[in-house]
């Protein structure tokens, strides 16, 4: 509608919509599939996504993200080491939030010890968890 002030649904001035770029880091691929739909129906910008760690790290570097989404278990690959290593390359622009289908209490030491700014159940994400998380990082 022209002239109503709304822009793809959101308010031209609404100050508190930023977007935010987000990778996903999964190696499975339904999830991959469903998450990245959601997270963009919810206003996130899902730059990429990835299976691997080399996959993920690439994408980091080219793509910029501000935010990557890393599941703990990556089939053979260890999702808290890919954490290190993102966070190391890419201290200056994206942040790690690690994504698990295993219970947050069970993980709880091995979350503490990374350098990921938190924690977010795969049966919880959203726009707006991650949002709430990068903001208490903040």
């Amino acid at each position: 509608m022209t002239g109503s002030g709304v822009a793809e649904g959101r308010p031209i001035a609404d100050p508190s919509w930023v977007p935010i770029r987000c990778l996903i880091v999964d190696d499975n691929p339904f999830f991959l599939e469903g998450a990245t739909d959601l997270l963009k129906r919810e206003g996130l910008e899902v730059v990429g996504v990835a299976s691997t760690s080399a996959d993920a790290i690439r994408l980091v570097r080219e793509l910029r993200p501000d935010v990557t989404l890393v599941d703990v278990d990556l089939g053979d690959e260890d999702g808290f080491e890919l954490a290190r290593k993102l966070s190391d390359a890419s201290a200056a622009h994206s942040k790690v939030i690690l994504i698990s289908a295993h219970a947050e209490d069970d993980l709880a030491q091995l979350i503490a010890a990374s350098p990921a700014v938190g924690f977010v159940s795969k049966t919880r994400v959203s726009a707006r968890a991650i949002r709430e998380m990068l903001e208490r990082a903040a």
